[in-house]
């Protein structure tokens, strides 16, 4: 039995790391998968496991990633421990970047996409509460928002303006449909 790779992605601010927590929380089949960053620790946010560059860089050759990529100046990396996670049937939430997905649908095959998206005012309002980025910052980080997703990639869209419980319900009905 296998499990399978669900990748969450979308504009910053739309509420992933959020989603994710309560996606784990109510469904008992998935388990969330801690990220590599090289962000010091204490930044907020998602929890995950800060490095040094030349430290995440000596984990990247060592072969300690299933995936790693680089994005808004950080670089990211998902553990290979994955692999032992997805083989035990589990499915897996990954807090992956666009840019990336077309690497991990290849090292991942069967891997489900969900797009979360917001309002343009919710995000910048959720941009500018979690107080990481300055306003030119977050002005850029606005403007891709909308970035379309790579060739072959076909995610499920979902709306995260609006209440979490409303989302979470809407993933769940996606990724575990009830069978009549």
């Amino acid at each position: 039995m296998t499990g399978r790779l669900i990748a969450i992605v979308g504009p910053s601010g739309v509420g992933k790391d959020t989603v994710m927590e309560a996606l784990a929380s109510a469904e008992p089949r998935l388990e969330l998968v801690r990220r590599v960053i090289t962000r010091p620790t204490g930044a907020g946010g998602e929890q995950f496991d800060g490095q040094t560059v030349p430290a995440f860089q000596a984990m990247e050759q060592a072969g300690a990633f299933a995936l790693s990529w680089t994005a808004h100046g950080l670089h990211y990396g998902i553990p290979a421990s994955v692999d032992t996670t997805l083989a035990c049937g589990k499915d897996v939430l990954a807090n992956l970047s666009r840019g990336v997905l077309s690497r991990a649908q290849k090292r991942f095959p069967g891997m489900t996409v969900i797009a979360l998206t917001a309002a343009p005012d919710v995000l910048a309002n959720r941009l500018a509460a979690r107080g990481r980025e300055k306003s030119e910052d977050i002005s850029q980080r606005l403007a891709r928002a909308d970035l379309p997703m790579p060739p072959g990639v076909n995610p499920t869209i979902i709306d995260n303006s609006g209440a979490l419980a409303k989302t979470v319900r809407t993933a769940l009905d996606v990724l575990y449909p009830v069978k009549a």
